[in-house]
């Protein structure tokens, strides 16, 4: 796989800094039961990486002496960490909200059975990747099957109360684009895949968020050996927005890598670029316990310009 980083270096994207740390964002592990070709992770069966439990117990010493409210648990497929459950009980017990970012195939795993309802039964909100409601396009960036095994994902959620009106399990899906493009509005998207989920499946959800894929690892190989890289990065800074700078999850969010070592957000820690507290050595959670990030300056290439091209791109879908 062709590394993006020598090509991301020289940037002039704007110099940014942290607000009050809201969100831990933990990836657990790097295996997972699918090989999608957009994934920024470059996860899939055969990777290995997964957090052991001593690592998990520091996350939840940060968390304990921190004022996070959110624990945003990311893989791979999570799920498949032999400690997730483990994260997500104490995770609660602290108080705090748990996302699981889940990518619904998962449900149908050996051993996962008993899944949704532990999700259920410890309010997870879960937020879903299904990239199209159209199974032709789904099964084309993720492989023969998958469309329709994240529909029966979908619907094991609804019947547990997910997504549901009233319902406090939150149930929010995401749409990537199938190319080097920008996505298409939120709002009208959501309504799309809100009305065809419904009449042909009988499923529903809360929110949908809309994200910019990333020029970094698989999907950045993919423009490299295309002859498309140079194009999408400069489709990204054309489409800069200076308002989505205030919204970037970088500025509340700090993301732990399976092993316990900290970033400025998912992408930079798959891109290798260690937060800007220890010079140019990595910093491991457990040396933060107590320590506030509030002003540190944050590490910043030209992949970020994906987070702030059009309507923004984050976390939590749109920012504008």
């Amino acid at each position: 796989m062709r590394s993006t980083l020598p090509l991301l270096q020289k940037t002039d994207f704007p110099p940014i800094a942290r607000r009050n740390l809201e969100t831990l964002q933990v990836n657990v592990g790097y295996r997972c039961n699918q090989s999608c070709v957009h994934c920024h992770v470059n996860a899939g069966p055969t990777r290995t990486e997964q957090m052991d439990r001593a690592t998990i117990d520091d996350v939840l010493a940060f968390l304990a002496a921190s004022d996070v409210h959110t624990l945003d648990v990311t893989g791979g497929a999570p799920e498949l960490n032999p400690y997730f459950r483990v994260l997500v009980t104490r995770g609660r017990a602290l108080g705090v909200r748990v996302i699981d970012r889940c990518n619904l195939t998962v449900l149908d795993e050996p051993g996962q059975e008993d899944l949704g309802s532990f999700l259920a039964e410890h309010a997870v909100e879960i937020v879903a990747s299904l990239p199209c409601y159209l199974e032709e396009n789904v099964d084309r960036q993720r492989g023969r099957g998958v469309f329709s095994a994240s529909i029966r994902g979908l619907q094991k959620l609804n019947a547990l109360g997910y997504g549901a009106t009233g319902s406090a399990l939150l149930l929010n899906l995401v749409y990537n684009p199938q190319g080097p493009v920008l996505p298409p509005s939120q709002r009208e998207l959501e309504d799309g895949y809100r009305k065809h989920l419904r009449e042909h499946y009988g499923v529903f959800f809360n929110r949908l968020y809309v994200l910019t894929n990333m020029p970094i690892q698989r999907f950045g190989s993919m423009l490299i050996s295309k002859g498309q890289f140079h194009a999408y990065l400069s489709l990204l800074k054309d489409a800069y927005q200076r308002e989505n700078l205030a919204g970037v999850m970088c500025r509340s969010l700090l993301s732990v890598d399976w092993r316990g070592y900290v970033y400025d957000c998912d992408f930079n820690q798959m891109l290798g670029l260690p937060l800007a507290c220890n010079g140019d050595s990595r910093t491991h959670v457990r040396e933060l316990i107590g320590r506030d990030l509030t002003g540190n300056p944050i590490t910043v290439k030209d992949h970020c310009y994906a987070c702030t091209a059009g309507q923004g791109s984050s976390c939590g879908g749109a920012l504008a």
